[in-house]
């Protein structure tokens, strides 16, 4: 079975962030003195200048810092992600706890059916969304396509499956690779299977696409480190059926309405 093109990663959309700081940040100008001396101007005070240019440089930070731009190139989270969906993402969401900070913001962990977004434990240079599907102590197996957690068959309405073949090993897991897996799966497979079911270990996350059939996920490199969890989507800003490539110079942006789960 080929992986190639199976991987849900996210682009950042830097253009996307310095639009959206510019539609909210009011530019200074100069005013005239009277309608009759068009010429002559009052040059705004230099506290104003520097107040405006705060503002622009905390708005970039709070860009980057709280929320931030992707977008979606590849299929593995369809229906409920697609190619060209551009969203921003809450950074803040699963942010580490502090002693003051877990009072001031509001911070949760992550719960199942959580939709994350996280660097890609095979290479953190690259960003990956899939739904959390197996948290700390949750038991994971999957019979004929279908996912049980804890020995209870899940009713997930969001998944989809565009294949009617089986897949030894992607569909019927934890089972024996019958093709590459990365390393972090076969430590998985070796130590932490349990009368044929996967158990999550502390401070990690069991993660899948909703796309079953073509989605590379834990069952091909293994669990999410916690700290590799970057945040949640928060909101599709607008949504193109296209590869990202294309979405450079949309012919029109168009706000949607969709959820997900």
């Amino acid at each position: 079975m080929s992986l190639e093109n199976t991987t849900d990663s996210v682009t950042p959309d830097p253009q996307a962030e310095l639009e959206a700081s510019a539609l909210v940040v009011p530019v200074p100008v100069a005013v005239p003195v009277n309608a009759a001396a068009d010429q002559e101007y009052i040059e705004p005070p230099r506290g104003a200048i520097a107040e405006w240019a705060i503002t622009i440089l905390l708005l970039l930070f709070l860009t980057t810092t709280l929320v931030q731009a992707y977008v979606i190139p590849t299929g593995s989270m369809e229906d409920t992600l697609l190619i060209g969906d551009h969203l921003l993402v809450d950074k803040m969401a699963f942010a580490p706890t502090g002693a003051v900070s877990r009072h001031i913001l509001p911070y949760s962990e992550v719960k199942r059916g959580d939709i994350i977004v996280f660097r890609y434990p095979v290479d953190i240079t690259m960003t990956f969304v899939k739904r959390a599907m197996g948290i700390p102590g949750d038991r994971i197996r999957i019979v004929n396509k279908q996912v049980y957690r804890n020995g209870v068959k899940l009713d997930e309405p969001y998944k989809v499956h565009k294949s009617d073949q089986i897949d030894p090993y992607r569909d019927n897991f934890p089972s024996e690779p019958n093709s590459m897996v990365y390393p972090g799966a076969m430590d998985m497979l070796q130590n932490h299977v349990v009368n044929g079911e996967v158990v999550v270990p502390p401070g990690t996350v069991f993660a899948m696409g909703d796309n079953r059939d073509s989605s590379l996920d834990s069952r091909y490199w293994g669990f999410v480190p916690r700290e590799n969890i970057i945040g949640k989507p928060l909101i599709i800003y607008w949504s193109y059926d296209a590869p990202t490539t294309s979405c450079r110079t949309p012919p029109s942006a168009s706000i949607t309405s969709r959820t997900w789960a």
